[in-house]
């Protein structure tokens, strides 16, 4: 069985149909990439299965549990964290509290123990805090640990937002676009990063991404989109020298 299976997802926006009839199915610990034209319908995909969208048709399944039966809130619960394209941090916050929201989820304690801060309470914040400074170590942002968001470089909040979800301890990861906006170094350290996810982790990893360099060093595979509908799906290599893939991209005259 698959880790997550998607089948005939069709969304539409009144007259348009952002996503048509699309299946796809990825396996536990793979890596996974949604690749197309702005437009294309990835982001949209994700926002489905994180349940910001109710499709239209169609069926969704996460490790076996149909996902439209899920409030969007309660995705996390399931195993499923996301980054964002446009990053989503709490900018007056450090980096350390950021992270522990991802934390959230694993909250046990009740009200009445958290407003006497119970020994409950503090058993659970030392645990939350030793996940949260593993996450802090294997990204290397022990120096920004204390500071706050908004005076952080771009590429750090990229990095710090990927933290807040790996905090959460996901079994799948759904990457919007990591690599946006990223200096060649910076997307260099995003490669070796989602590489060790996968393995030292043992973490499934979904992406949407136009960066194919990105794409084809950490992917098994790839799913290719136009105008809401799968165009093609294998390898990096074998999505990349599809005649209909060129087409979408380059035009007619390129293939």
């Amino acid at each position: 069985m698959s880790l997550l299976e998607i089948r005939n997802a069709t969304l539409k926006f009144g007259g348009v149909v952002a996503v048509n009839d699309l299946s796809f199915a990825i396996e536990e610990g793979e890596v996974y990439a949604i690749v197309g034209p702005n437009g294309a319908g990835k982001s949209t995909v994700f926002n489905m299965i994180s349940r910001f969208y109710a499709p239209f048709a169609g069926q969704f399944r996460f490790d076996g549990q149909d996902l439209l039966t899920v409030r969007p809130d309660q995705v996390a619960n399931l195993g499923i964290a996301r980054t964002f394209q446009n990053i989503e941090l709490f900018d007056q916050a450090t980096v350390l509290q950021n992270l522990l929201v991802g934390r959230h989820r694993h909250r046990q304690s009740t009200l009445l123990e958290e407003l006497f801060f119970a020994p409950r309470v503090r058993a659970e914040e030392r645990r939350h805090r030793h996940a949260v400074e593993e996450v802090i170590e294997f990204l290397d942002l022990q120096a920004y640990r204390d500071k706050r968001i908004a005076g952080l470089p771009y590429g750090i909040r990229k990095v710090v937002e990927l933290g807040r979800a790996l905090a959460s301890g996901p079994r799948l990861l759904l990457l919007d676009e990591p690599a946006s906006g990223l200096s060649v170094e910076e997307t260099q350290d995003m490669r070796w990063w989602i590489d060790d996810i996968r393995r030292q982790m043992g973490i499934t990893v979904l992406m949407v991404e136009h960066d194919m360099g990105l794409v084809s060093g950490v992917c098994d595979r790839v799913l290719a989109l136009a105008d809401g509908a799968r165009l093609a799906e294998g390898t990096p290599a074998e999505v990349q020298s599809d005649p209909r893939v060129i087409e979408a991209y380059l035009g007619t005259g390129a293939v």
